[in-house]
């Protein structure tokens, strides 16, 4: 059994660090995405629809454009981080099989 070191736990911090960081970006891209498909057929709607002409005023607009950026945003970052914790957890598992876990007790 080995204990647990300090440069084992910054590397770990590193690499949840980079996981959020990925996950950071996925997201903000997504976000982007997500903000122009759903500004342009709103704004369009607005346009050209006479109903969304009347009951569609410049913060229902903004509030169904920025849901929609938002809930991009965190599925894919959430997505993102996930997904990246697995592919590591896998990395580190020939301790597993090793049976040489870390020793946490201290």
């Amino acid at each position: 059994m080995s204990s647990v070191t300090r440069a084992s736990l910054e590397q770990k911090l590193a690499m949840a660090k980079r996981c959020s960081h990925e996950g950071v970006v996925a997201g903000a891209k997504a976000a982007v995405v997500a903000t122009v498909a759903s500004a342009v057929p709103t704004l369009a709607s607005v346009r050209m629809l006479p109903w969304a002409r009347a009951n569609l005023n410049p913060t229902a607009q903004a509030l169904i454009i920025s849901t929609a950026a938002g809930a991009a945003y965190f599925i894919v970052a959430d997505k993102t981080v996930l997904a990246s914790a697995r592919r590591n957890s896998f990395k580190n598992d020939d301790n597993m099989l090793t049976g040489d876990y870390p020793d946490i007790s201290a």
